[in-house]
């Protein structure tokens, strides 16, 4: 395993910057998740990793060796495509030696060693003498992974590898990559624009929009603590409900004034809150739980299982909040929002940014 160092690192193209300035440390053995929506630079980032895409600026460390400039071959990494790239022709136990055979100094026993175990590891030793046609996906995928687990690289590299996979092979096999990081503390950069995959396999995220590094964290120290309006929007599902300030109610402008101070009343200024973290009155005449507070209407009640989420129309946006599944709300009913004060987020109306943490 190897700590990876990115210190300024720039992709450029001609008219478009790709990835602006990044600073990034992954520790060693950590499982990095680079998380954010198409087009923000994450693949970028994982291919200049790679040795795939040249670094326009800055630099590169990979077990504390500068490899800004080295090619891919020679940086001690393993890369896991999306598309499996695996030879048709080949059976999975080619697919998973053939690398090793032709450029390592390995001999063919020591090859075979190490595709036996990689094999029994991955639950696919049954496998091992089919083709790649003969396999479901997420059977393709273990083999994808396989054929990197062989060289025992330093570093490993997953480009969007779940997202040929329907929702339940996703789930196995984010429980496949959970298992095998554990087993073998292996230093893992993944790419995914799947918030979910992020929040549930990361070590830690790394969140990015437009290029940039928007926050990095524990994921749940991200969903808890946003530092940005687009950070608390694209982690967490359903997303970060936002309110704005209740300007006809002169307690919470007060107690707003108090906490956050003068900028948490300027115009645009919004509150986040998660559905979680609101609660339903039946009655909009009920006393109030807190200076807070907003009146509303039930659009609808989508219930799933063990709990539903209730759609409350308020002013002229909607928001979402988490109730029990057998909570009794009907359409058109008025309903009263009081917040959770002690995770209430506040942020800038015109940079997005968080003018401060929750506890």
């Amino acid at each position: 395993m190897a700590a990876i160092s990115l210190q300024g690192i720039s992709k450029r193209y001609r008219d478009h910057v790709a990835v602006d300035r990044l600073d990034l440390d992954v520790e060693a053995g950590e499982f990095m998740v680079l998380v954010g929506p198409s087009g923000c630079g994450k693949s970028t980032t994982l291919r200049m990793i790679a040795g795939l895409e040249d670094i326009s600026a800055g630099r590169l460390f990979i077990d504390g060796r500068d490899v800004t400039h080295v090619e891919p071959h020679k940086r001690d990494i393993a890369m896991v495509f999306q598309s499996y790239a695996l030879y048709p022709h080949m059976t999975v136990y080619m697919n998973m030696a053939f690398g090793l055979l032709r450029t390592s100094r390995l001999s063919r026993d020591e090859v075979d060693q190490r595709v036996q175990d990689a094999a029994r590891r991955l639950r696919i030793t049954e496998l091992l003498q089919r083709r790649p046609n003969e396999l479901s996906g997420g059977q393709r995928q273990r083999v994808a992974i396989g054929r990197a687990l062989v060289r025992q690289p330093k570093v490993f590299l997953f480009d969007e590898p779940l997202s040929n996979l329907d929702a339940k092979l996703r789930t196995h096999m984010r429980a496949e990559l959970e298992r095998l990081h554990a087993e073998l503390g292996i230093t893992i950069v993944y790419v995914t624009h799947d918030q979910v995959e992020a929040m549930t396999l990361g070590t830690r995220i790394a969140v990015m929009d437009g290029g940039r590094l928007q926050q990095v964290g524990a994921p749940m120290e991200v969903y808890r603590r946003p530092a940005t309006r687009f950070v608390a929007s694209f982690i967490g599902s359903p997303e970060m409900n936002f309110l704005p300030v209740p300007n006809g109610t002169a307690a919470a402008r007060n107690w707003l004034n108090q906490r956050y101070g003068d900028a948490a009343l300027k115009p645009g200024t919004v509150l986040g809150l998660r559905p979680e973290e609101l609660d339903l009155a039946a009655a909009p005449s009920a006393t109030m739980a807190g200076p807070l507070h907003w009146l509303g209407v039930v659009q609808r009640v989508d219930r799933l299982g063990a709990e539903a989420y209730a759609q409350i129309r308020v002013g002229d946006d909607d928001v979402l909040v988490r109730t029990p599944a057998d909570v009794a709300l009907e359409a058109a009913q008025p309903i009263l929002l009081t917040p959770d004060l002690s995770r209430l987020r506040v942020f800038d109306g015109q940079t997005g940014a968080a003018l401060a943490e929750c506890p």
